[in-house]
């Protein structure tokens, strides 16, 4: 692979800079406190820097927000002025952004309130909502770096494609046809594979509740943002919990859907082709409700039409009716039996579990084949070229690859050769088998549930930790099995750490050295 042109420190440098001098100097912060100085700046802290109108509209749920963009109580462009400068704020404090195209995203916002003062009717049932969107989808004059070096100035890592900016994902396409308004891409880990987002741009973002702590990734721009009310809901994508734990770890909703229920296709990737286990793309929020709008809205598109892997499958609004009405069972995961919780984590399971048995709901202890040997597939699908992917999209500027890479890839991500059909078709095969176990298991489950049904739900920690420290994300177990097995699932937000209660097991005997350093982290 020919040399890069430029050193890749200079590259970067210049990208960071042209993101930063993207944010209007009138929001520009006049001093940045140190993480250590100020490690909360969410609520009080961020709103010093907003006005009361703008506090009021961004911290509204994305439904009241329709509500009121729909009806012209609200300006489309007032609220995407109020968003802009709080993901400004919420970039400055935590390395959250990519991208941000503000001055496109006002002039869609006036086109919005244009449209709705001569129809009197809004355009879609998003219609002024402020969505962002994680750095793998391909927006009009928006770059596409997923956090790559290499990538900057190119399509993807290529160059004369004629996609080059101008090429988009087909869920930035319906999102425009429902209304939202688009106005910023969000950090990323470079090769998305990692719990932390970290690249070689950005270098770090951190958790805006505590500047010591990841984040999460690989959706961890969204999670950051959203956690500061920089966006009222955004997208994300799951292999391994990219969703799921930028969600738990900044108190949010984060969905991850079966594979082939909501549109992926055009959005860039890591290791595209591998289909053993399916890359999914899910909203971030901080409610349901607004999980619901979003879902619920994008299948009134009928992506199915446009997206050759999407289900044919509409919105199922009485399932969710017919489960209101009844007691339920729950199953609850205490150990995956591997790595042990933290207690906070601990703790909230506990809680939950007290506060489902007080409405008369099931509780049994959930029991299932063995975590370790799912993950061990899944990690075998994770690795199928060897890293070949990776590395070759580091080479094209020379950057060296974040170390949390090397938790999955080995320490220096080896030119091994690829795997063959032969093996791959034996883990194919593997993942069915387990996958036929894991649901007989459930299906025996009847037996104790007192239903005659099996259980309905199962509860399980996203991480064995509340929020992962700078290079400490060591173990995915608890995240990936669903990815395995192709489970929809839902962060819930729960509880925050209190080091009154959450204090140390003093009974706490590790399983492994693994198990020890997960808890020493």
């Amino acid at each position: 692979m020919a040399p890069a042109t430029q050193p890749w420190q200079d590259v970067a440098k210049a990208k960071l800079e042209s993101i930063n001098e993207s944010i209007p100097l009138a929001w520009r912060l006049p001093f940045i406190p140190r993480n250590e100085k100020q490690r909360d700046v969410t609520g009080g802290y961020i709103q010093q820097y907003l006005s009361k109108e703008e506090i009021e509209i961004t911290e509204t749920d994305a439904r009241t927000i329709v509500e009121y963009t729909s009806a012209g109580v609200w300006a489309t462009e007032t609220v995407t002025r109020a968003f802009c400068h709080r993901a400004s704020l919420a970039h400055q404090l935590t390395n959250c952004l990519h991208e941000t195209f503000f001055d496109a995203a006002i002039e869609d916002a006036k086109s919005l309130d244009a449209y709705y003062l001569k129809n009197q009717k809004p355009i879609g049932p998003l219609h002024g909502l402020p969505v962002s969107l994680k750095d793998q989808f391909h927006i009009k004059g928006v770059e596409t770096s997923m956090g790559y070096v290499g990538w900057l100035g190119t399509f993807q890592g290529k160059k004369g494609t004629g996609k080059e900016k101008v090429f988009e994902s087909e869920m930035v396409k319906e999102l425009r046809d429902l209304g939202a308004v688009l106005y910023c891409k969000t950090s990323v880990p470079h090769s998305l594979m990692t719990g932390e987002t970290v690249n070689n741009i950005i270098d770090y973002t951190w958790n805006p509740k505590n500047r010591n702590l990841s984040c999460g990734g690989s959706s961890g721009g969204e999670g950051a943002l959203i956690g500061l009310r920089g966006s009222p809901v955004g997208f994300g994508t799951d292999i391994g919990g990219s969703i799921r734990i930028p969600a738990a770890f900044n108190g949010l909703y984060g969905l991850r859907p079966s594979a082939g229920r909501l549109p992926y296709y055009g959005m860039a990737n890591s290791m595209d082709g591998q289909n053993s286990v399916l890359s999914v793309v899910g909203p971030l929020a901080p409610s349901v409700g607004t999980l619901q709008l979003l879902v619920k809205s994008l299948l009134s598109r009928n992506p199915w039409l446009h997206d050759p892997l999407v289900h044919d499958m509409p919105w199922r609004g009485e399932e969710a009716t017919i489960a209101k009405a009844k007691k339920l069972s729950f199953a609850i995961l205490w150990h995956d039996g591997e790595v042990s919780l933290h207690p906070p984590v601990k703790r909230a399971l506990e809680s939950v579990v007290q506060k489902l048995r007080n409405q008369g709901h099931k509780i049994i202890e959930w029991a299932p084949p063995s975590h370790k040997r799912g993950l061990d597939i899944l990690l075998t699908a994770w690795t199928y070229d060897n890293g070949a992917d990776i590395r070759s999209a580091l080479q094209l500027s020379g950057e060296p690859k974040a170390p949390q890479i090397g938790i999955t890839y080995g320490g220096d991500i080896k030119p091994d050769p690829p795997k063959d059909a032969t093996f791959i078709a034996a883990n194919n095969v593997a993942q069915r088998e387990y996958q036929k176990e894991y649901m007989e298991y459930w299906n025996s489950t009847a037996e104790l549930t007192g239903t005659g049904k099996p259980v309905d739900v199962v509860i399980a920690p996203v991480a064995p930790f509340a929020a992962a420290r700078r290079n400490g994300f060591l173990w995915y177990g608890y995240s990936g099995i669903v990815n395995i097995l192709d489970y929809t699932a839902c962060t819930l937000p729960v509880t925050t750490v209190d080091k009154s209660i959450d204090v140390a097991d003093s009974t706490f005997r590790p399983l492994s050295d693994l198990d020890k350093s997960v808890m020493d982290t």
